[in-house]
């Protein structure tokens, strides 16, 4: 899902026609249509582009959600709660409807799914728009100590030197899971940065059910993946900043974040600590250390009351969102390399389903690489 080119303004009114239908027709107001797209095609001609009700803005980004083919956990779009940030033009505004949607979605760990979303850009102007350059609200620093070597997160690297020149400093010394500020650009302005508040983010210390031992790994993981680097885009207007979050799923954590070796690399310290043979990967030590990585992830969640789903039961939960779609008339997009969970994939039913990977409207989509970001690597 990419789209970097913002349509021109003569491109809108089919888009949002579109949109207003299939929206209208969803909601209950069917008869309001004709006017409703009326009032955009005079907006067009006047401003050059136009602006979402509340009610289409909130179902529009449900909708987003439900067509977001790389999401397992659809099921739950309904749910999604919408902040209105359209109006926010200042830099404290920005880091206090960042704070209040983490704060928000945090919950004390009862996960609540979650977008705001900031002003659209307009479609002759697309520079001119509030762009925030995390990929997640929280997320890891990535120290290079030599060539090869990282501590902390070998993905956040790039990003972590940004940060620096533009001011931030780490703590001292620098560890595994020291938290990015949130880093954004007004319209017109300069990379601004702000740490978020202590007491806003909560982690959870990763331990196992059965080994006391596992905890002097020192592993640890955030409670919300709040992705802050994807555009939404509804009925033909693109909002570049839009800040979302769902729960995660129990895999993502253990088998990605943690176990992936271009990320954390834990594997070999879990196969050291449970004593796996690891001179031939026929002692299947990776798979074993990703079940215990992955039990120690989902064991560390419950026990502190941070919502999460294990990969099983989201699966199941997929296949249910199928099957109400189903009901509705309406075919469910997805792409299977991302839906098939990252552990026991054929154990789960969606591997051996085939999907269509047909990108629908609303949805959201990857940003072109920030030029500014990109020149830090």
């Amino acid at each position: 899902m990419h789209r970097s080119e913002f349509p021109r303004s003569h491109d809108l009114l089919p888009a949002a026609a579109d949109f207003i239908g299939r929206c209208y027709s969803e909601i209950g107001r069917a008869e309001a249509v004709n006017r409703r797209i009326q009032d955009i095609r005079i907006e067009i001609e006047t401003t050059g582009t136009y602006q979402h009700l509340s009610f289409e803005l909130e179902h529009g980004a449900r909708m987003a959600w439900r067509n977001s083919n790389r999401c397992i956990g659809r099921l739950f779009w309904k749910s999604l709660k919408v902040r209105d940030g359209r109006h926010i033009n200042t830099n404290d505004a920005v880091f206090d409807a960042l704070g209040n949607h983490l704060k928000y979605a945090t919950n004390k760990g009862a996960i609540r799914p979650l977008v705001s979303i900031f002003a659209p850009a307009h479609p002759d102007r697309p520079e001119q728009s509030l762009i925030l350059a995390n990929h997640q609200l929280i997320r890891y620093a990535g120290h290079a100590v030599e060539e090869g070597v990282c501590l902390g997160d070998p993905n956040e690297v790039g990003f972590t030197r940004f940060c620096q020149n533009l001011g931030w400093k780490p703590a001292t010394p620098p560890g595994r899971f020291d938290v990015l500020p949130w880093v954004w650009k007004l319209p017109g302005g300069d990379w601004h940065y702000r740490a978020p508040r202590n007491e806003w983010i909560l982690e959870v210390p990763i331990r196992h059910p059965d080994c006391a031992d596992f905890s002097a790994l020192g592993l640890r993981w955030y409670a919300v993946p709040i992705i802050s680097d994807m555009l939404l885009e509804i009925g033909g207007l693109q909002y570049p900043a839009a800040p979302f979050n769902g729960w995660y799923m129990g895999t993502e954590i253990g088998s990605r974040n943690l176990g992936d070796a271009n990320r954390y690399n834990c594997l070999p310290e879990v196969a050291q600590l449970f004593g796996l043979d690891t001179r031939t990967a026929a002692s299947l030590w990776k798979d074993r250390s990703l079940v215990e990585l992955n039990r120690a992830v989902l064991h560390s969640f419950e026990s502190d009351g941070v919502r999460m789903v294990d990969h099983h039961t989201a699966s199941e939960q997929f296949m249910k969102f199928m099957e109400t779609e189903g009901k509705k008339g309406r075919s469910v997009q997805g792409d299977w390399s991302w839906l098939v969970p990252p552990m026991s994939g054929s154990a789960c039913p969606i591997f051996h389903m085939n999907l269509d990977n047909e990108v629908l409207s609303p949805n959201f989509y990857y940003r072109s690489p920030l030029p500014e970001r990109s020149a830090a690597l």
